[in-house]
């Protein structure tokens, strides 16, 4: 009996220590369970407090996108005071559960550039705070490299940056580096004939000895030149509403910029300085015509006539400062040329009422030069209500660094007939930077047998890309309305 018992009480007492065992091994078992749960807990209500207050910090992006859509001159928040600006963000119950903080910094001179930072923040967990930044603007004119409303036959030339025509687009001995578009499908080239593609090029190639082939017959891909493609059919670019941009840049000019009258001359000669300031002079006489047969007709549409160079001038003032607005306006001809150094300046030249044939001219002879070209400080633009010249005493290797529109004329260097005009006809080379914008056919050279060529033997044409959305003061945009450049969480 005494040995039943006690095999009895061990296996009491063995049970007794297993059950021990196993609720320890269970108890460590469901800590853990516990543990994982109150950890997926806390982190599915971090995750959903950090989706929270990036919504809150979107909404305030989303918020001054309308703001602007509504105000797109106020750069603070309608309060006419400086920021931060800080709104209470409701739920759907219209109960707060955060805020977001709006820092905004307006665009510098000329820019349509808005620099949006939202910081949302939650009630309930003041620490947790994300941020996010949008940029907006207004596309200018000077999104291309060159547009135009009119057929264009280029020859000789190496293009950087978009390139579009209302018309049709003929390319001969060219490379262009970025698309080349057309509003025209087909048309008929009024230089060589055809019923051609919208943009097409005459370059020979093994297989199209003549280039291109004839609309509708399918063309090859000429990356030789369109590195970056070509495309047809896209929406044409108004040019008829930069008139009433001039006259909002001539009343501008008056209250807070530089207005000059009519000259009772020839017009103006400007001379831009590294200093922000300029000299101007009144033009008392122009180049005359060193032969009488010099003036050639063959193409031209000059309805002025002349050499469009300077023989004589007064002084008018000197140290001009360029103004805050940086607008210069001549009621007059002008002619432009120096050296800026970090200045934004637009030059217009325009005469009321509008009339077709006695509208106004800027002239450039001489380099108009930024002293940097890669960081967007320098800007200059100027804009024509005629047509926008480069005369016969140009420099032989000229520069002009500037944002360029012909509002009804063109970009032009008339035809000097070199055996009546001299060497002063035939020029080397001419190199822009920033964008053509002309309504007819530009030029800067004729190619008519090699008795007669004039003009610049060599065009380059790069584009500067600070253009797009920090243009020229006062310069003519494409629409009113803002777009979303970039949109960063920082």
């Amino acid at each position: 009996m005494k040995k039943n018992f006690a095999r009895i009480s061990f296996s009491r007492g063995g049970i007794l220590i297993q059950v021990i065992a196993f609720m320890s091994i269970g108890m460590v078992i469901l800590s853990g369970f516990v543990g994982w749960g109150i950890m997926s807990s806390r982190v599915a209500r971090h995750t959903e407090a950090r989706e929270q207050v990036f919504e809150i910090a979107e909404s305030g992006i989303d918020y001054y996108r309308w703001h602007l859509a509504h105000a797109d001159t106020d750069y603070q928040d309608g309060t006419g005071v400086a920021g931060p600006y800080v709104h209470d963000f409701n739920d759907k119950n219209g109960v707060k559960i955060g805020t977001f903080t709006l820092d905004i910094t307006a665009p510098p001179t000329g820019s349509t550039l808005v620099v949006v930072k939202s910081t949302g923040a939650l009630l309930s967990d003041p620490t947790m705070t994300r941020t996010i930044q949008a940029k907006f603007a207004k596309p200018s004119f000077a999104k291309y490299a060159l547009v135009t409303d009119s057929d264009v036959w280029e020859d000789a030339v190496e293009i950087f940056g978009p390139y579009h025509s209302n018309g049709g687009v003929h390319f001969s001995n060219v490379v262009a580096h970025n698309v080349v578009t057309s509003a025209q499908r087909n048309y008929i080239d009024p230089d060589f004939g055809g019923n051609r593609w919208g943009v097409y090029t005459s370059k020979s190639i093994v297989g199209y000895p003549t280039g291109d082939p004839n609309y509708p017959s399918a063309y090859p891909v000429r990356n030789d030149v369109f590195v970056a493609g070509r495309t047809i059919s896209v929406p044409a670019v108004d040019f008829a509403g930069m008139m009433s941009d001039l006259s909002t840049i001539r009343t501008n000019a008056q209250t807070s910029g530089r207005y000059y009258a009519p000259s009772g001359a020839f017009g103006y000669h400007i001379k831009l300085k590294n200093t922000d300031k300029f000299d101007i002079w009144t033009v008392t006489a122009k180049t005359p015509s060193p032969n009488g047969s010099c003036k050639s007709n063959y193409l031209s549409q000059d309805t002025h006539g002349g050499m469009w160079s300077i023989s004589a001038e007064t002084v008018l003032a000197s140290n001009v400062d360029v103004p805050t607005n940086g607008l210069i306006f001549t009621e007059d001809d002008v002619w432009v040329e120096g050296l800026i150094d970090t200045a934004r300046v637009t030059v217009a030249a325009a005469r009321f009422p509008d009339n077709a044939a006695n509208r106004a001219s800027i002239i450039v002879n001489n380099d108009l030069l930024y002293t940097s070209t890669t960081t967007g400080t320098d800007v200059i633009g100027l804009i024509a209500q005629g047509y926008l010249r480069v005369g016969y005493a140009s420099a032989d290797d000229l520069e002009i660094d500037a944002a360029l529109i012909a509002q009804s004329g063109a970009i032009w260097r008339d035809f000097y007939y070199q055996p009546n005009c001299g060497a002063s006809s035939k020029r080397t080379k001419i190199t822009t930077f920033g964008s053509l914008i002309s309504n007819q056919r530009y030029t800067f050279s004729w190619s008519c047998g090699a008795s007669c060529t004039s003009g610049y033997a060599t065009q380059v044409s790069n584009y500067d890309v600070n253009l797009l959305y920090a243009p020229p003061p006062s310069f003519p945009l494409t629409t009113d309305k803002y777009q979303v450049l970039s949109w960063d969480e920082i």
